[in-house]
Order: C-alpha cells, then structure tokens, then sequence
C-alpha cells in the first residue's frame, strides 16, 4: 500500500507538464547556449575570497 497515492501525484504533475502553457524567455535561452556573459563576471570579488580557502591549489588557473 502507499503506492497510490504517490503514482497518483506523478500522474498529476505529468499531466500538468504536458498540458500547461508555460512562458518560455527565448532570448535568455540563446544567450546561455551560446555563451553570453560568464557567471563569473558577476560574483562579488568580496564573496570570492570569503570562499577562496576552500579551492584546490592544484586546480588554479594561471
């Protein structure tokens, strides 16, 4: 038993999936498949070395 219940919301989302309009932001889509700006370009230099302890030396890019 219990499996119901679980297959029942599967069925649900599945359906809502398939059905459901949804709003698709082309341009930011072709922008991160075809390399728009890095995310690295946005990260706080404050934020980085808060975190800088934690990167393997070996995997350091010169």
């Amino acid at each position: 038993m219990g499996r119901g219940r679980a297959k029942a919301k599967q069925t649900k989302v599945a359906r809502d999936l398939k059905y459901r309009t949804h709003e698709t932001d082309f341009g930011a889509l072709a922008q991160e498949l075809h390399g728009g700006e890095s995310a690295e370009d946005e990260l706080d230099p404050v934020e980085l070395d808060k975190w800088s302890d934690y990167v393997d030396p070996r995997s350091a890019r010169d």
